[in-house]
């Protein structure tokens, strides 16, 4: 239970940063966002791999690093950790946070732009904090950080820069409770996400033979 309260804390702090920044209009927020995932990666590394993002768990998965039953109860609550985070950003702010596409993006570019972002992602995750070369190195909460920070300010106008099922998901749910239509893009950021998270652990295993040998 400890690694699921853990992937429920993570998830839970990183909405609320996205949430908050964003209604801020801080012109930090990709940075702020970044950092809330390095910290609670760090935080929970040791105990849940510190994922906080459906898409880096079936890449894991994926990988081998991760049984099927702690894939689905690592969802579970990764999404409950949106949907509460969420909760607690209308709270303060009196509006729900509506993920959804850039003004004028066709649906199809924010679903490519959501496969490159989550690839980059997973992949890094992948290569930094599953390896056996990396293994104990101090610079993958760093590095998973900067990732989401880079591709929030490179892709975000174009898909809203989810990379991550959770952090769209949640607050769509929130939005919806609260009478917005921001749920109707769900599916964007659905097969955008695990389709670039599957590709990095295909990937990842192209490039890392090593990895299952012997």
């Amino acid at each position: 239970m400890n690694k699921y309260l853990t992937e429920f804390i993570g998830t839970f702090f990183l909405i609320l940063t996205i949430g908050l920044s964003v209604f801020a209009n801080s012109v930090i927020a990709p940075i702020a966002i970044g950092s809330a995932l390095m910290v609670m990666i760090y935080m929970g590394g040791n105990i849940s791999g510190g994922h906080y993002n459906p898409a880096v768990s079936l890449g894991v998965f994926m990988r081998g690093k991760m049984e099927a039953k702690d894939l689905i109860a690592y969802w579970i609550f990764q999404l409950l950790g949106g949907i509460i985070a969420a909760f607690v950003i209308f709270t303060f702010t009196n509006k729900a946070l509506a993920v959804a596409p850039g003004a004028g993006v066709e649906s199809w570019k924010a679903v490519v732009a959501e496969v490159l972002g989550t690839f980059a992602l997973v992949s890094v995750v992948l290569n930094v904090a599953t390896t056996k070369k990396a293994a104990g190195n101090s610079y993958f909460g760093l590095a998973i950080g900067f990732t989401v920070a880079a591709m929030a300010v490179a892709l975000g106008p174009i898909s809203g820069g989810a990379f991550n099922p959770a952090v769209a998901l949640g607050p769509q749910i929130v939005d919806a409770i609260k009478g917005g239509s921001s749920l109707s893009n769900c599916w964007i950021y659905l097969v955008g996400c695990f389709a670039g998270g599957a590709l990095a652990a295909i990937v990842f295993r192209i490039c890392n033979p090593d990895e299952f040998a012997g």
